[in-house]
């Protein structure tokens, strides 16, 4: 009779158990402030780079007909930053998601190696990862943006650093925060695609963005790929401005996470990588 009683009980529906699990989920998201923040922010990036693009579309209805792939080449050199920020992220977090982190710094493993190491890893998953694309677009479309020749190689380096720059920063904070922060691998890098260009010129943003996007690497490569396709120029100005602030954000970065590797070490951050 008693053990009758306990199944009737378990099988109605407790409102305290629900709240129970509830609870749990949000004293996680109450202290992790990367879960708070990415609930309205892919919502508005979204809105953001549709919506310039959206106006630039409408004042310049004939800059589509003449642009030929220049969306599609878009794409797949947006594609290269993202991949390059991925490759490296996703190759740090396996670590922390293994519970392998702290094991690797206790051997010989030093920080500047192992970035380098993330970053050749972020070379062979980016170089795996747009292949297939880049081939359909020549299938599909008729869109070979390896005619693009040399101007190509310095886009594609240029996104590359760019994509470390973002993958190092993120690397850095999740040392310092716990996995609480991995999303910041995907948070952080789509916030710059609003400022980034990709799809419109630069000029379509209010000018107080101009000057921040004018500010980031990514500004100058996508520029300087509407400038090769549309005025068949390469913009030496572009290039350099671009290599210069990659050069720049990158020694931060690199010197960034060199320090948040020790924060790690003295605060003992590396016995407990959890949320």
């Amino acid at each position: 009779m008693i053990e009758h009683v306990t199944r009737v009980a378990q099988s109605r529906f407790a409102g305290h158990r629900v709240w129970a699990i509830m609870l749990r989920h949000l004293y996680v998201m109450r202290t992790s402030w990367p879960r708070i923040l990415e609930m309205a922010y892919w919502p508005t990036v979204q809105m953001l780079v549709w919506g310039f693009a959206s106006q630039f579309f409408r004042e310049h209805s004939s800059w589509v007909a003449q642009a030929g792939g220049v969306l599609i080449g878009a794409v797949l050199l947006w594609e290269v930053m993202f991949r390059a920020n991925l490759g490296f992220s996703l190759s740090f977090l396996e670590e922390m998601w293994a519970r392998n982190l702290g094991q690797l710094y206790l051997t010989p493993l030093r920080p500047h190696e192992h970035i380098a190491a993330l970053t050749a890893m972020s070379l062979i998953r980016t170089t795996i990862g747009l292949t297939p694309p880049s081939l359909l677009a020549i299938a599909l479309y008729s869109f070979n943006i390896y005619d693009l020749g040399l101007p190509l190689l310095a886009f594609f380096a240029n996104l590359m650093i760019a994509g470390w720059c973002v993958g190092l920063f993120t690397a850095a904070l999740v040392l310092r925060f716990g996995l609480g922060a991995e999303s910041l691998a995907w948070v952080l890098i789509f916030g710059l695609a609003p400022i980034s260009g990709i799809y419109y010129p630069i000029s379509v943003l209010p000018e107080w963005v101009q000057a921040i996007a004018y500010a980031l690497p990514p500004a100058y490569v996508f520029e300087g790929m509407r400038a090769v396709m549309f005025d068949h120029v390469f913009r030496w100005d572009l290039f350099g401005a671009a290599l210069g602030l990659n050069a720049l954000y990158f020694s931060a970065f690199v010197l960034f996470f060199l320090w948040m590797v020790r924060v790690a070490r003295e605060k003992g951050l590396f016995l407990n990588m959890g949320e």
